[in-house]
């Protein structure tokens, strides 16, 4: 069974909105039942962030926030629609943000492409995430020609060296192949392949495969398997990255770590508030319980990561699924709380079958 862990940490848990509250409550259900059988305490606070926090603090991003997250071992985020999360991204440096793109077996069927397209899929999106043009000078003015709106896509050399690096020994501890994502022939100025190739002088291992995004977007779709580890600046990354979403077969399954240089993360599924089905208790939280897989592999606690996913592909083998993996044929759809129940009850089940075999 592994030696168990008992460690204690704490996590602040920062709903937001839409289905965000529904997400997040029912991953750290699933959480904290994997922390009894791995042995280890996990303290939750709640923070706000967007319009929660705004109608309760006349702020987006409130000091009271920043205070509960600082010390934490981890953030486990929501959703918001509108302000907060640049700002806490930005606050706590979170520029590495690392983006799995992963096929499951029993949800081939579900893509955008063949089964054969994406069977084996293993894609990592390294993408910068605390500069480029949602961060750079922005604003409304007007000229003799009328108004505009203009934003800036500005990149320091250090801050994409610095991701680079982040992406290269991504790419050494996997497949060695690092594809940079650019648009150079139109933005000469923001010298990603230059930049990435010259940190890759110190990972000899590892192969640099600059690619225009607009032809890299069509290779995902046409052929993804080619890829290990792309890297992208934030604009870039914000899109391809849901192309992931199409290719495995829905958004609500990718899941999204964010980390500074020390290691402290803040963890959230790549998809938004989806005001559609908010309170309908229909969301898919597998987005949202593979950002938490991420931070406990951040942790260490790989044999609770593990568990966690050998459950959910039990579930997802049986047949079960939420309302975005539509049933087809002898599939059986279920809400959001029968979900966690059956992926707890399935984390029993492998538990007490270790226990088994250790007295067998």
């Amino acid at each position: 069974m592994g030696s168990l862990s008992n460690h204690n940490y704490r996590i602040v848990a920062i709903p937001g909105e839409g289905i965000g509250p529904e997400v997040v409550e029912a991953s750290l259900k699933i959480l904290q039942h994997v922390a009894q059988i791995e042995r280890f305490t996990l303290q939750v606070d709640y923070g706000w962030l967007g319009a929660t926090a705004f109608e309760q603090f006349g702020s987006y991003f409130p000091e009271a926030t920043a205070q509960l997250c600082d010390g934490a071992d981890g953030i486990v985020f929501g959703a918001v629609s509108q302000g907060g999360l640049l700002e806490l991204r930005k606050h706590f440096d979170f520029f590495c943000n690392l983006r799995p793109i992963r096929s499951v077996e029993s949800l081939l069927h579900k893509s955008s492409l063949r089964p054969e397209k994406v069977q084996g899929l293993d894609i990592l999106i390294v993408r910068e995430l605390v500069s480029g043009i949602y961060f750079g000078p922005s604003g409304r003015s007007s000229d003799e020609r009328g108004t505009y709106g203009y934003h800036t896509m500005r990149y320091y050399d250090e801050e994409i060296r610095r991701i680079a690096r982040k992406a290269l020994q991504q790419a050494q501890n996997r497949r060695g192949l690092l594809t940079v994502a650019h648009k150079e022939n139109a933005l000469p100025h923001l010298p990603w392949t230059r930049l990435v190739q010259e940190e890759a002088r110190q990972f000899p291992g590892v192969v640099i495969e600059p690619m225009l995004v607009d032809n890299l977007a069509m290779l995902m779709v046409l052929n993804p398997q080619q890829f290990d580890v792309i890297l992208a600046g934030n604009l870039f990354g914000d899109i391809l990255s849901d192309i992931g979403g199409a290719l495995v077969g829905s958004i609500g399954l990718l899941g999204s770590a964010s980390l500074n240089a020390d290691g402290f993360g803040l963890y959230e599924a790549i998809h938004g508030t989806a005001p559609d089905i908010a309170g309908l208790g229909i969301a898919n939280p597998l987005g949202t319980l593979g950002a938490c897989i991420l931070m406990l592999q951040q942790w260490g606690e790989v044999q609770a990561a593990q568990r966690i996913i050998k459950a959910q592909d039990r579930i997802l083998a049986k047949g079960y699924r939420t309302a975005d993996l539509s049933p087809q044929g002898e599939e059986i759809l279920v809400n959001t709380e029968t979900l966690v129940d059956l992926l707890i009850e399935e984390l029993s089940i492998g538990q007490y079958s270790e226990l088994g075999a250790i007295y067998a």
